[in-house]
C-alpha cells in the first residue's frame, strides 16, 4: 500500500468565528455530544461556554466529562469512552490542549466498542465498531492534535506512553481560535510552542517527508522561530496568531511523517520528574542536531532548514536548549530507569541518523549523569 504525499481528512476552520464557520458540520454530527475537556483551560479560555451556547442553539444535548489530565491516563479515556456510551452520546468534542484532543479521539473508540479492556484499544481487531465522530476545539498551541489522528496516552502505571492511532481517529473538524489560547500561563505558551517547533524540525528531517510536509514544517518553523527568538514577556494577539498558525501546521506536517527522537526521549522526564513535554523536546534539540550532523543527508537537511527560517545550527540549538531550562541530575541507576523506559520507541527510526541503545545512554549521561 502506497500512502499519499498529503491526506488530512480533518475540516478546518480558524479564526474567532471557526464555530460559527463550522455550525451546520456540528448540528449534522449526532443529537448527544460528550464534550471531553480538562478541569479549567477550557472553561478559562472561553471555548467551553462557546461551544455549550451553540450546541444548545443547535438542540444538541450534551453531557461534560472534564476528568482529563495533564498525559491523559488510558484508564480514564477507558472511564470516560464507557460513560459516553451509557449516556448515548453520537459524537465526541475534545476541548483543551494536546491532553484533551489525544483524550477524546481514544474516548470516541472506547466510546464505539464500550466492552473492550482499556489496552485493547491498540488491537484493530478488538475494536469491532468504528470510532464516534470527532470534533477538536484546541486551547492551546503546541500538539497540533486537532489536524492528526494519533492520540498519546500514559500506560497504567504512570511510566510510560503509548501511542494509540486509528485510520477513523482523526477529527471530522477543528476549530481554531488564537483568543482560546489567552488564558495560558506565559510559560505554558512557550512549553507548547516548543513542542510545535520540535513537530516542526523533526517533521522536516524525517525520512518520511513530502513536498507538502516540508513547506508546513518550514511555515510554521519560520512564525514559532521568530516569536521564540524574540523572547517576547508577554504575548499579544498577533503572537497568538502566530502561534496557533504554526501549531496546526506543524500538526499536519507531523500527520504525514511522525515526530523523531526528541519526543520519547522527553517521555521520561515528562512522567517521572515532571518537566513539561515541550521543554522536554527542546533539551534534546541540540542533541538531535548534532547527531544527524553525522549524517550527510542529515546535515545537509539542518542546514537548509536553517537557512531558510533565519539562523544557523548552533545558534537554534542553544536557543532551544536554553529555552528547555532543564536541569536534573540523576545516578547510573535512575538513568537505566529512565532510558529503558523509552528505548524501544519507534520514532528513532524516523530520522537521516538512527541513535543506538548505547547512544540514548550516552546522551542522558551527557545531560544528567551526578558527578
Amino acid at each position: 500500500m502506497t500512502h499519499a504525499d498529503f491526506l488530512m481528512p480533518t475540516a478546518l476552520y480558524f479564526g474567532e468565528d471557526c464555530l460559527e464557520k463550522g455550525a451546520t458540520l456540528l448540528g449534522a454530527a449526532g443529537t448527544h455530544a460528550l464534550l471531553v475537556t480538562g478541569k479549567s483551560s477550557a472553561r478559562l479560555s472561553g471555548a467551553l461556554d462557546d461551544v455549550t451556547a451553540l450546541l444548545s442553539r443547535l438542540n444538541v444535548k450534551f453531557t461534560i466529562f472534564d476528568g482529563v489530565t495533564e498525559n491523559p491516563p488510558l484508564l480514564t479515556c477507558h472511564e470516560a469512552g464507557k460513560l459516553a456510551a451509557e449516556v448515548g452520546a453520537d459524537f465526541v468534542i475534545g476541548i483543551g490542549g494536546g491532553s484533551a484532543l489525544d483524550a477524546a479521539k481514544a474516548v470516541a473508540a472506547f466510546a464505539a466498542n464500550p466492552t473492550i479492556s482499556p489496552k485493547e484499544i491498540y488491537d484493530a481487531e478488538k475494536r469491532k465498531n468504528s470510532t464516534l465522530p470527532i470534533f477538536a476545539v484546541p486551547t492551546t498551541a503546541g500538539t497540533g492534535s486537532e489536524v492528526n489522528n494519533y492520540s498519546v496516552l500514559t500506560l497504567e502505571g504512570g511510566k510510560q506512553k503509548k501511542t494509540f492511532k486509528a485510520a477513523d481517529s482523526w477529527p471530522r473538524a477543528a476549530f481554531v481560535n488564537p483568543r482560546y489560547t489567552a488564558s495560558m500561563p506565559h510559560a505554558t505558551a512557550i512549553s507548547t510552542a516548543l513542542d510545535a517547533f520540535a513537530h516542526a524540525l523533526e517533521s522536516y528531517l524525517s525520512p518520511k517527508s513530502t513536498v507538502f510536509s516540508e513547506h508546513a514544517a518550514l511555515y510554521a518553523a519560520t512564525l514559532l522561530y521568530d516569536v521564540l527568538s524574540a523572547a517576547p514577556a508577554a504575548l499579544d494577539d498577533s503572537d497568538r496568531e502566530h502561534l496557533s498558525l504554526a501549531a496546526t501546521a506543524a500538526g499536519m506536517a507531523i500527520s504525514v511523517t511522525g515526530t523523531g527522537f526528541p519526543h520519547p526521549m522527553g517521555y521520561s522526564l515528562t512522567l517521572l520528574d515532571g518537566l513539561p513535554h515541550g521543554r522536554a523536546c527542546a533539551l534534546f534539540a541540540g542533541d538531535y542536531i548534532r547527531y544527524n550532523e553525522r549524517s550527510a543527508q542529515g546535515a545537509l537537511r539542518i542546514k537548509e532548514f536553517c537557512q531558510k527560517i533565519g539562523t544557523r545550527p548552533r545558534v537554534l540549538a542553544a536557543l532551544l536548549e536554553g529555552l528547555a531550562d532543564a536541569e536534573f541530575s540523576f545516578t547510573e541507576a535512575e538513568i537505566a530507569t529512565r532510558v529503558e523506559l523509552i528505548a524501544g520507541a519507534g520514532n528513532y527510526q524516523n530520522s537521516p541518523y538512527v541513535l543506538s541503545k548505547s547512544e540514548i545512554y550516552d546522551i542522558y549521561r551527557a545531560h544528567f549523569l551526578k558527578k
